[in-house]
């Protein structure tokens, strides 16, 4: 009788410590094993897909032909109309700087993968030279570091499901590109360590500043002036002679698409300074503060954001510079507090920020000392 209830006992504590292993909690450890994102099991791929363009030009500013471009060819990829060995999409993005190639990326590679850093990032500039081009996919026997794999090689085995963005990509020796060759073609190759690298599953960019310069020319006053209908398509046929003449027809007829970027013009600035807030509106969201900001304020962070010769990259750092640090402070001395609603202006070439009084005092506003 004892002995019974000492095994009765046990099998109690032994169920009250049982894990269950949910579905949630297979689906987790099955995507950790095989690289294949979580989200792309848990939702139907074609739903996705059909939303693809909708929700990519609410993030990518100003390019929706690019988007519209991108979003056709997954679709033909992913309706099995084309070869099934290549990767699901290539493409080669032309523009000039700041117009939004690698942030396209980043966005794609999130909305495909569910992860941001299913982005791996190639700077062609560091493969100009031959002997470059082992580091892509290691070092022979014998060499320092055969037994560590490529660069890329190692990338995609880790990550099989992702965006292979190769910058720049008119820079890298011609060893490189039969490489990438070999990649468009065929959808795999062999590492220094005899591994099959599965390209299957990824989506291939490539950025080039070919034709950058006639679409610098358009700069009026400071800010760039987009071309529209027969204009940008007249701008378009000239770049892509250009890169005709810059790259050879074999690597041009892998290509799914060659997209030309439009430059930003004002109206699409705005809308990136709006993204840019929304940003940091989402950051302070658990302090009850409400922040809305004058034209004249976006205007101010334009200006301080924009440079004719890297566009709209800097945006991001002004935002921080001007409104962030500035608010921060505000925030710390007191002066903005939980439930204020900010209205943020220019004032002696700065941001200042004037916190409205409760409607009972009787007032509209009071300012808030602030400095930038």
């Amino acid at each position: 009788e004892k002995l019974e209830a000492i095994l009765a006992k046990w099998r109690e504590e032994r169920e009250e410590k049982e894990v269950v292993v949910t579905a949630d909690d297979m689906m987790h450890i099955i995507s950790k094993v095989t690289g294949v994102p979580l989200q792309r099991m848990e939702e139907q791929e074609t739903q996705k897909l059909l939303r693809m363009e909708a929700e990519l030009k609410e993030r990518v500013i100003g390019q929706d032909e690019a988007v519209t471009a991108i979003s056709k060819a997954l679709r033909r990829s992913r309706a099995d109309l084309k070869d099934p060995k290549r990767p699901i999409g290539s493409f080669v993005f032309l523009g000039p700087t700041g117009v939004g190639k690698t942030y396209l990326a980043r966005t794609l590679a999130e909305f495909m993968f569910g992860d941001p850093d299913a982005l791996i990032q190639i700077d062609m500039s560091e493969y100009m030279e031959k002997f470059t081009a082992s580091r892509l996919i290691g070092s022979p026997p014998g060499y320092v570091g055969y037994e560590e794999g490529g660069q890329l090689s190692e990338a995609v085995r880790r990550r099989p499901y992702s965006v292979v963005l190769f910058d720049e990509i008119e820079k890298a020796h011609p060893d490189v590109m039969h490489l990438l060759l070999q990649i468009l073609e065929d959808g795999k190759i062999t590492d220094s360590l005899g591994r099959k690298i599965d390209f299957r599953n990824t989506i291939i960019i490539m950025t080039s500043n070919v034709g950058a310069d006639l679409l610098k020319k358009q700069t009026v006053m400071g800010f760039a002036a987009p071309l529209e209908g027969h204009d940008y398509e007249s701008m378009r046929e000239k770049i892509l002679e250009e890169t005709k003449r810059v790259f050879k027809p074999e690597f041009l007829n892998r290509l799914d698409e060659i997209i030309v970027f439009h430059s930003l013009g004002k109206p699409e600035l705005l809308r990136i300074v709006d993204l840019e807030v929304a940003k940091v509106l989402a950051r302070i969201k658990s302090k009850d503060v409400h922040i809305e900001l004058k034209q004249s304020a976006k205007e101010f962070l334009i200006d301080k954001g924009y440079d004719p010769q890297y566009g709209a990259r800097p945006m991001r750092r002004a935002v921080e510079r001007y409104l962030e640090d500035p608010l921060a402070e505000e925030l710390l001395r007191g002066n903005v507090k939980s439930g204020d609603h900010v209205e943020v202006a220019v004032a002696d070439g700065k941001l200042v920020f004037q916190v409205a009084e409760p409607q009972s005092r009787g007032s509209e506003t009071a300012p808030a000392p602030s400095s930038s």
